[in-house]
């Protein structure tokens, strides 16, 4: 007698669920950009305009990264602040599930929701549901300290080795050569 196309019927066990959430928080945040990449190039811009250029292509490329980095920020300056903390744990969690270990696109109401959209909402009420909580100055001075060395970063950070977008890394990385199956 064959089983095929039968259905299990045991549960899968808490051990399972935590291996599972594991395993996917390992590879969410481990599939963002490399941290050694961020610091593969450093050097002064030679202008002002190189700055700026330098920022925006580091700031789209290096995105989530950024985010990590003054979210740790914040948390630092919210351990001796109970209260505060318990909502930034929150809000962390929040952040796991619709920023950093998503696969999929959300969508809400029919309509898929784009990355940078979620970063800006969840930015803005983790802001304010912080600053609900009194301990409004450290929660802008560690922000101010975030977005600065965000800011030196982005415009320290040598762009010249990041892909153009997207499309274009994919294609650098299959063809390294530089040859595209249409040249």
């Amino acid at each position: 007698m064959t089983t095929y196309g039968t259905i299990p019927t045991s549960s899968p066990s808490k051990l399972e669920y935590i291996s599972r959430a594991k395993e996917r928080l390992k590879s969410g945040l481990g599939a963002r950009r490399p941290w050694k990449e961020m610091y593969n190039s450093i050097g002064f811009p030679a202008s002002f305009g190189d700055a700026i250029r330098r920022i925006r292509k580091n700031l789209a490329y290096f995105r989530t990264n950024y985010a990590i980095v003054v979210l740790l920020i914040v948390f630092l300056s919210l351990l001796w602040h109970p209260i505060s903390l318990i909502v930034f744990v929150v809000m962390m969690a929040v952040w796991l599930f619709l920023y950093f270990l998503r696969d999929e696109p959300l969508v809400i109401f029919g309509r898929t929701v784009d990355d940078r959209v979620i970063l800006v909402v969840l930015s803005v009420l983790t802001i304010v549901f912080l600053l609900l909580t009194n301990a409004t100055t450290n929660i802008l001075v560690s922000l101010a300290i975030g977005v600065c060395i965000v800011l030196i970063h982005a415009a320290l950070r040598k762009t010249d080795d990041l892909p153009v977008d997207e499309e274009s890394g994919a294609t650098a990385a299959l063809y390294p050569g530089g040859a595209s199956p249409s040249s």
